[in-house]
């Protein structure tokens, strides 16, 4: 549905605008964005523009109509200097689309009261401490860029907003995050950074989806999560030494990612849905968090708030040297009302280590093969079988007939599918993979799924 969407996307702004305009300074640049109206295409020809100030847009097209400005050929206009687009209120319906961006950091950005706008099939390698792109605004897409090669401190993107309010409804897809190196471990070198502490509780309904990571390791969260209400599903993350983190916030949702080669998935803040995960040689799979202060009681935003009413579900991890943890914390509050339901856990560590407060804990029909161990995992909270993995064309493990996994599971758990698309019939299968005959519309991403190429190829 949403490739079929692309591609009339891309198809309407071919055909739907009423004037076209090449430019070849910034100087022509920055004059055709300031008179620019609805349905207008602003090429910029293939070359090296160097900038001194902001390229400052903020001109407003419609959602019939929206003003694209575009490198005449994908990746081949470049921006350098010190300056990049920025998009400022009233901006709306604006399309930044195929530029190398090699300007300084922290200048390409989406300003609170900015609507509809869209970063896509850009490359994004600014140098220099600062973010690549920082969103504010509304209803804005990021999708099919390539962020890459960083070794500073500052993040890929960040998600911000406006007073306490993080930005709402985004679209962040399809997008390939390529070596951050390590700075040496202070705070602030995340890849991508979703909000921050005075964001939390504000409600983001953003979607972020089929985007791929691969060796970022510039802090120990790779994703920090930090806003309320934010789904992110049918991510890769391959070979980053860094955690994926709901760090701040609540009412999340994770579902469909691969960890691959990575320290897992950490889990703080209350009500979030954590199911239908693939995590393979991770150290750890799932940190359930050790709380240090619950925001519920009025400690300030910026805690280790206590993980509550967290549903852990239907998750599949193989081979890790860790499994499910709950790290120490020195009087530290942990967890309550932890669910651990339909998990399958094969090879590795303990099944289970618990290191905290873990009160009304729910384990219930995970099923075992090969751990060390229960751990602290009950022994009535499993089973213990053989579940007949293999692995697929792309090297993902999966249930094979006869499995002990498929049909195992009979409550309702308003899951309707799986990791890989397939619906999930009314006998559910333990772990991420229902077993089906049905095509797959879901896979485990490679580098030719995502970036400005993928989107080439849709075009075709």
């Amino acid at each position: 549905m949403k490739k079929a969407f692309l591609i009339v996307l891309v198809l309407f702004c071919i055909n739907a605008f009423s004037k076209e305009i090449t430019v070849n300074s910034i100087a022509a640049l920055q004059n055709a964005i300031s008179e620019a109206k609805p349905g207008e295409l602003i090429l910029v020809a293939d070359g090296m523009y160097m900038t001194d100030t902001d390229i400052a847009v903020k001109a407003i097209g419609t959602a019939e109509k929206p003003i694209i400005i575009a490198a005449a050929h994908t990746g081949m206009a470049e921006i350098g200097g010190k300056s990049g687009f920025s998009l400022s209120a009233p901006a709306a319906y604006v399309t930044i689309r195929g530029f190398r961006f090699t300007h300084q950091a922290s200048k390409a950005k989406t300003g609170s009261g900015t609507r509809f706008c869209r970063f896509t099939q850009n490359i994004f390698e600014t140098p220099g401490n600062g973010e690549n792109l920082t969103i504010a605004g509304t209803d804005h897409q990021v999708d099919y860029n390539s962020f890459q090669n960083k070794n500073a401190m500052g993040r890929f993107l960040a998600i911000r907003g406006t007073g306490s309010q993080i930005a709402e409804r985004l679209w962040i897809h399809h997008n390939y995050f390529k070596s951050h190196k390590d700075q040496g471990g202070p705070n602030g070198a995340e890849a991508f950074q979703f909000g921050l502490s005075g964001f939390s509780l504000s409600s983001s309904n953003s979607i972020v989806e089929y985007n791929l990571f691969e060796d970022c390791a510039g802090e120990n969260e790779l994703i920090s999560v930090k806003a309320s209400a934010v789904t992110l599903r049918y991510n890769t993350i391959r070979n980053c030494p860094a955690q994926f983190t709901l760090r701040h916030g609540n009412r999340c949702k994770v579902y469909g990612n691969y960890f691959i080669n990575t320290p897992g998935l950490r889990i703080f803040g209350d009500d979030h849905l954590v199911y239908n995960n693939y995590f393979e040689g991770c150290h750890p799979a799932i940190t359930i968090g050790n709380g240090g202060a619950e925001v519920a009681d009025g400690a300030p935003l910026t805690s280790h708030d206590r993980p509550d009413r967290v549903l852990i579900a239907f998750n599949t991890l193989v081979d890790n040297k860790t499994n499910i943890v709950q790290t120490p914390r020195k009087d530290g509050l942990g967890s309550t009302y932890i669910s651990v339901i339909a998990n399958l856990v094969q090879g590795g560590g303990p099944a289970a280590t618990i290191s905290g407060p873990n009160k009304n804990a729910v384990w219930k029909d995970n099923l075992l093969f090969n751990t060390n161990g229960l751990g602290d995992l009950p022994a009535e909270g499993s089973r213990l079988a053989d579940p007949k993995l293999v692995k697929d064309d792309r090297g993902i493990f999966h249930l094979q007939k006869g499995s002990p996994a498929i049909g195992a599971i009979s409550a309702d758990y308003s899951i309707d599918s799986d990791i890989d698309g397939q619906k999930r019939t009314k006998k559910l299968d333990i772990g991420a993979d229902q077993y089906s005959t049905d095509a797959k519309t879901i896979c485990i991403l490679q580098t030719a799924d995502v970036g400005p190429a993928a989107a080439a190829k849709l075009s075709k």
